[in-house]
């Protein structure tokens, strides 16, 4: 089987493109590629991080949750969140080269990122969790908020997805690119920003994000172990199952 991770190297910046499955969905093994090689490479120049063809994440694989019930979720939940802390706490420039759709989780990964160029082609992005019937942990709703600011609670609590400009319009995104040249854009940009010294970027990264940081220490203890009940109860469960129903019947 292919390792769900292709790396390569444009010059100074090392390309990590998900290539797992039909849409990059959030597995176990997923997550493991992606924080061993973010733990690998905290003293690269920089990454970008992208997917494959025209979807960047669809976010959790609900598939296999669905599957596995709570004996997945066990092992599962802790997973995503020591990812999702590893990525966004990522010492070195980062960029989201965001190909197509990323959405849910696929959203939050983006949001990790330092600059995030998306395709100005048919994609969309945002986050639906509520619309699954799911809560955030708090390490991924404090990356959102980082990354979208004050547009965040109406985001949430609607659940839409997001085409290109209007992600622009909303600070979701940071650029917009035609198709052919999103990767190439975003490892320009990983490019100008490895070129800042090291340790500068370092701190300066580090600052910005510190408010955020400082919450998922202060909160997560308290909040994710409700966040997981609650992704093992009953209803979530049954929830989660007709959502995958509903997929099924899709076209």
């Amino acid at each position: 089987m292919s390792e769900p991770i292709i790396s390569e190297a444009a010059g100074p910046v090392t390309i990590l493109r998900m290539n797992h499955g039909k849409a990059n969905a959030l597995d176990l093994k997923l997550l493991d590629s992606l924080s061993a090689l973010f733990t690998d490479l905290r003293a690269a120049p920089a990454v970008v991080l992208t997917g494959t063809g025209g979807i960047f994440s669809a976010g959790v694989d609900l598939y296999q949750v669905a599957a596995g019930g709570r004996a997945y979720l066990d092992e599962f939940m802790p997973r995503l969140r020591e990812t999702f802390d590893i990525l966004f706490s990522f010492p070195r420039p980062l960029v989201a080269a965001v190909n197509g759709h990323a959405v849910a989780g696929g959203c939050v990964l983006a949001q990790t990122a330092d600059l995030r160029v998306m395709s100005a082609g048919p994609g969309r992005i945002g986050v639906t969790e509520l619309l699954v019937g799911v809560p955030f942990p708090v390490d991924a709703l404090e990356i959102m908020r980082f990354g979208a600011g004050p547009a965040l609670p109406a985001m949430v609590f609607s659940g839409r997805t997001h085409p290109p400009q209007r992600a622009l319009e909303m600070g979701l995104v940071d650029e917009l690119a035609e198709p052919e040249v999103v990767l190439d854009r975003a490892v320009a940009a990983a490019a100008g920003l490895a070129a800042v010294p090291a340790r500068t970027f370092e701190l300066t990264k580090l600052e910005l994000r510190r408010p955020y940081l400082e919450a998922i220490r202060l909160h997560s203890g308290a909040v994710d172990p409700e966040v997981e009940a609650a992704w093992k109860s009953d209803a979530a469960l049954t929830a989660i199952q007709s959502y995958v129903n509903g997929l099924r019947k899709r076209p």
